[in-house]
């Protein structure tokens, strides 16, 4: 049985694709913060085509979850890949926004599906979304690093190389699969905050927003996107005026920041500042 369940096809002119995935490749919530912001603005409740997750799950690690909706009927939500068709009639070519989890099984086989699905509706050009957790500052911008299938993509638009060797996720086994099929593919890469790590950070998903919204020429209104950065900017500064040991350590990151490139999240950092400032926010909410 085909693991790609199509619903419809849309009539999309020369589509463009992102993808963001929750899971490893997703700190903060910033990449499939991303995706999920572009499908609301776009009013689109309705994916055009799904990848069952029945062959790509671990079910027992990630669990269906139960839901009642107003009639009193009890519904599963799986943990489903979804393509959701954008039309932006102000621009000369459409958009796809894929979003999903971090599948368990058989990377390689899913990636194919994904890229089954882009390759049959003709899309030029694939955006990536992630974000990692590093030793930086939040009070400074949001860097943003990218890989691409072509180098000279991350040089076009002006984005930083990521020099980073090791462990990957889905979405680095995405862009390979893109690259097998021809497909122009490029990841940007967030980095947040590590004391910042349990929670969700608007910042950096305004950062990514605004990168893809540059290269992939989106028409997508980042208003209410920006106001959720600019709130959650002022609770982070608020827990930095009640601690002046953390405001002292954010000072040194600042200075870091500015002499050094990112750096690698060492676990052992501050881990008393990380406890102090995650449950000032968790307070706050």
């Amino acid at each position: 049985m085909d693991a790609i369940h199509r619903f419809t096809k849309p009539a999309l002119r020369t589509p463009r694709a992102v993808i963001a995935f929750e899971g490893w490749n997703d700190a903060c919530e910033a990449a499939s913060g991303v995706a999920a912001y572009v499908i609301e603005q776009a009013v689109v409740t309705e994916p055009f085509a799904v990848i069952d997750p029945e062959e790509f799950f671990d079910f027992q690690v990630r669990r269906p979850t139960v839901s009642i909706d107003q009639g009193g009927t009890r519904r599963l939500s799986w943990p489903t890949t979804k393509f959701f068709a954008v039309e932006t009639p102000s621009q000369d070519r459409d958009l796809i926004v894929v979003l999903g989890e971090e599948p368990s099984f058989r990377w390689k086989t899913f990636s194919r599906h994904v890229t089954k699905v882009l390759v049959e509706m003709d899309v030029e050009e694939v955006v990536l979304l992630g974000a990692f957790i590093g030793q930086v500052a939040h009070t400074r911008p949001v860097p943003v690093a990218g890989v691409a299938t072509d180098p000279a993509l991350i040089d076009r638009h002006g984005l930083s190389r990521s020099s980073y060797e090791g462990p990957t996720g889905i979405i680095g086994v995405l862009q390979e699969a893109c690259r097998e099929v021809g497909l122009p593919a490029m990841s940007l890469w967030a980095a947040t905050p590590h004391y910042l790590a349990a929670n969700a950070n608007p910042k950096a998903m305004l950062a990514l927003a605004e990168r893809a919204q540059a290269i992939l020429e989106l028409p997508t209104d980042l208003a209410d996107l920006r106001s959720a950065a600019d709130e959650f900017e002022t609770r982070v500064a608020d827990a930095l005026d009640a601690s002046d040991e953390l405001a002292e350590y954010v000072t040194e990151l600042e200075e870091t920041d500015d002499e050094e490139p990112v750096s690698e999240f060492d676990p052992g950092l501050t881990d008393d500042l990380v406890q102090e400032i995650e449950s000032f926010l968790r307070d706050q909410e």
